[in-house]
Formats: C-alpha cells, structure tokens, sequence
C-alpha cells in the first residue's frame, strides 16, 4: 500500500497542471499577500503619486518605526494611553507631520472612538473622529465596551441562555488590554490568513478534481482492474495522495507566510487580545491564538474540501464537470446564501472553505439539544468531518463505475 501510495503521489507531482498551480498559488500568496503587502501595499508609506497604490516600497522601515511609536504608550491600553493617543495625534496633525501620523494606529482608535463615544461625533464635518474629539473627554473605556457589548447583544436578539454564555465568555478577557503596534496583527487575522482558505480551494479544484475522473479521460480503467493491487487499494491511495498534496501545499503556504511575517512584523504583540481589533469580540484569545486557529481552521476545511473534490470527481466522469462542481462546492453557498433565511445561511457555513475563520470577532452560536456552542468551535471541526465521511463513498461510487 505504501509503494502504490508513492506512486500515485509521485503521479500526482508529475503533471504539469499541479506544478503550475502550485507556483501560481505560492506567487500569490506568499509574495502578493505577504511579502507585497507588507514592503508596499498596506504598510508603505503614503505619498507616492507614481505608484498605482500611492504607497512608496518602504513597509520594512514603516513597520519598524510603527512598533517603536507604539512602545511609548507603556503597554496598556487605560483611559490615560487613549487620551494621550488622541493628543499626540491631533499635535501631529497641526504640524502637519504626515510621515509621522502614518505611524500610528489611527483606523483603529477611529473605530472606537466612533463605536464608544458617539456623542463626541461631529455630523457637520467629514474628518475622522479623531482629529476633533476633546481628549480629556474619552473616560471611561472599558465600561463603555461593556456597555456597547450588551446593547450589541439586545439588538441582536442574543437574550438569555445565549447572552449569558456568551458574556461568561467574554468574562475571561483579561483587562486592561496589551498594547503593541496593532495594525500588522490587524492585517494578518483580517485578510492575509483569513482569506488563505480562499485561494487554496481554487488550485486544489484544479488539481485534485481529475484524480479519479482523470482515469476515464485516460482510458485506464481496464488495466486498472487487472493490476495485483485492485480498484479498492488503488482508491484509497488516490484519497491519501490527495489528502498528502493539500497538506503539503499548505505547509508551503504556511511557511511562507510566517516567514515573511516573521522578517516584517515578528512576533512582539502577540499576547495582544483580539479584541484590541473588534471591540465587541467575545472569546478570550491573543492574536497569536487567533492566528493559530486561523490555519487550523484553514488546514481542516481544506481537507474537509479535498474529500469532496475526490466524491465529485469519483462520481463525474468528465474532467471539466468534475472541475466546475468541486468548484461550485466552495464559491456557490456564499453567492446563494444571502437570499436563504439566517439559519440555512449559518447551516452552510459548516461546510468546508465556505464559512470564515474571522467568525472568532463574532458572537454567533449554534443550538444544538438546547445548549449553545459558539460558531468557531463548530467551524473548525464540521468540515475535516464531511470530508471524512466522503472519503468512503469516493471509494465506493468510483468501484461501481469501474466495475460496469
């Protein structure tokens, strides 16, 4: 079995389409969303007319002088750092220190200020919350989150059992929160890894849809039948290859993109809860568990996904058909969801590759036999479970079609 499992990986390895998928995905990936986003898009600094971006390739520097502006507000976050945040802002911008106004966290304190003190807002100006709001004024941080948190849950209908597992959760937040330079975690949980499971689905469609399918294109079911080793083995290795080549593109994605992440932000600001990023998240989990159950999420839905691209290839005896339906799987539910009532749209988020691991932000919960569990934890474990159920039927639709 080992031997017949080489060889189908060795198989696998060998097409041209899977080495050009794999530079494909790795280019964009690993240098796009990484290594670009990090030396230029997102972290260069503003002010270069003759870039498309606006941005100048400077991320490395920018990044650099960021988390040392940053390390002067002590460590916390308190009224105090807020206050003093907001001061030093202001002062820059009446200098008209540019430079030195893209060093700070400004997107971020914006959304709080505009999410806890909006009493403070100003309607009839079209500047940000805060370039105006009067500093001595922002008191009171952590009650007001408390306080937006519960009327979160109000409007959102999370009454009851579900409010108060929900606020048990939150209990275990650690206050006051840690404070580093924020925006490169920000970046991280919200779209470079976030959307990692996106871009994996497309190149393993392409890749795996023709595992089986790819066998009734080639005319070798005859001598397949006739090898010492038997359909039933020969399925089973075609599974475990392409359970090996998802795992394996993404250690190489994964490696990659914490390399790059490594060299540009590292790792100080880890312990950072993630609610320094949505105020009103709920689960007690730093950045650096957040981003671990990121790939974690993205590791098993891309295996869960791969047990379904092998069903449907298993089952289509057309390359191009097997393509499109493995591809339908994962990109058609978000498209269709949005006109399905609430519960079928969290129902299809189960699937593999179709929720989001940002859920961890959110306060979503299913119900199951009374008791509440909140999203991520179903999230993470659903789909590797679908893709272990297909695994069997793979097997045994593609026996019956080798058999006629």
């Amino acid at each position: 079995m080992t031997d017949l499992i080489r060889l189908e990986h060795k198989k696998l390895w060998s097409r041209r389409s899977t080495k050009i998928s794999v530079l494909l995905c790795f280019l964009y990936v690993v240098v796009i969303v990484n290594i670009l986003c990090f030396q230029w898009f997102s972290f260069g600094s503003s002010g270069d007319h003759t870039s498309s971006f606006g941005n100048h390739f400077d991320g490395y520097t920018m990044i650099r002088d960021s988390k040392e502006y940053s390390r002067t507000f002590g460590g916390e976050l308190t009224d105090e750092t807020l206050q003093r945040m907001v001061k030093e802002y202001q002062d820059m911008a009446a200098a008209d220190l540019d430079r030195e106004q893209q060093l700070t966290d400004r997107p971020k304190i914006d959304s709080w200020l505009e999410q806890l003190y909006p009493e403070l807002r100003d309607n009839s100006t079209y500047y940000t919350m805060i370039t105006y709001a009067d500093p001595e004024k922002l008191t009171g941080f952590y009650e007001r989150r408390t306080q937006a948190l519960e009327d979160f849950l109000e409007i959102s209908e999370q009454t009851g059992a579900e409010r108060a597992y929900l606020l048990q959760m939150e209990e275990k937040v650690e206050k006051p929160f840690s404070y580093e330079f924020l925006e490169g975690w920000s970046n991280i949980l919200t779209s470079m890894t976030a959307e990692l499971g996106t871009v994996m689905a497309l190149f393993l469609a392409v890749v795996l849809s023709p595992l089986f399918s790819g066998e009734w294109r080639d005319n070798t079911s005859p001598l397949l039948l006739t090898t010492r080793y038997g359909w039933e083995k020969i399925a089973r290795a075609k599974i475990i290859t392409g359970l090996l080549f998802t795992t394996e593109l993404f250690l190489l994605l994964a490696a990659g993109g914490l390399i790059a992440q490594s060299f540009y932000l590292g790792w100080s600001g880890w312990d950072m809860p993630i609610q320094m990023i949505k105020l009103i998240a709920v689960a007690p989990m730093n950045m650096l568990q957040a981003e671990i159950y990121e790939y974690g999420f993205t590791l098993l839905g891309a295996l869960g996904y791969t047990g379904i691209i092998l069903l449907i290839s298993a089952a289509v005896k057309n390359n191009m058909f097997a393509l499109i339906f493995s591809l339908a799987a994962v990109y058609l539910p978000p498209v269709i969801s949005r006109y399905l009532p609430y519960g079928l749209q969290k129902a299809l988020d189960l699937l593999p590759l179709v929720g989001s691991p940002t859920d961890i932000f959110r306060t979503n919960t299913f119900c199951l036999f009374g008791k509440y569990i909140w999203s991520p934890y179903l999230l993470i474990t659903v789909p590797i479970l679908i893709g272990l159920l297909c695994a069997p039927f793979a097997v045994r639709k593609w026996s019956r079609r080798m058999k006629k």
